[in-house]
């Protein structure tokens, strides 16, 4: 995987760059979204990789896919960039760019992204103490999602970019654990 990140980072950087300069990365973060999943599609995947489809066609399969309410839901300058992916042999690469691409884009916005992980729902009081201490932390903005799991028993597990800090009473069990058996 961390080849394919490798392979993904320069596209994802001439994305980004293409949509600061249009001043539009929120809506190449959607059209990215919107390529990626559709060729992470079990049939579209085998129909990209086939010899059969050329890289104009294959870019047309997608664009054709990605339809909205209003016509074509892609740009012609985002088409051109898939072109360039297509004619790289980079397009089932588009999962990989669309998820670097979002850290660049939360890194030139100060956001984060936040992932807690707790035993029951985090009501609003709690969710924006937890914000706003992230923010505090991190400096950023905290987009938090809440995430349940029976199995952290109580407390949380904070998931923040490479971060993870364990407040669970799952991890100091475990700690406790460790402690004990040496």
């Amino acid at each position: 995987m961390s080849s394919l990140a490798t392979l993904a980072r320069p596209y994802a950087k001439a994305a980004f760059e293409l949509a600061q300069g249009e001043q539009s990365l929120a809506q190449w973060d959607d059209m990215l979204s919107l390529a990626g999943d559709i060729v992470m599609e079990t049939s579209m995947a085998s129909l990209l990789d086939s010899p059969h489809v050329s890289n104009a066609q294959a870019v047309k399969i997608i664009t054709d896919t990605a339809v909205d309410t209003e016509g074509e839901a892609f740009t012609a300058r985002f088409r051109d960039f898939l072109t360039v992916l297509a004619d790289n042999g980079r397009l089932p690469l588009l999962p990989y760019i669309t998820s670097i691409y979002r850290r660049l884009r939360e890194e030139a916005e100060q956001r984060l992204r936040v992932k807690v992980v707790s035993a029951i729902p985090l009501d609003e009081d709690q969710s924006a103490r937890m914000r706003d201490a992230l923010a505090r932390r991190f400096e950023r903005e905290i987009e938090l999602e809440n995430e349940i799991d029976a199995g952290v028993i109580g407390g949380a597990v904070v998931y923040a970019g490479d971060q993870v800090i364990d407040g669970s009473l799952r991890g100091r069990l475990q700690k406790l654990s460790n402690s004990l058996a040496n």
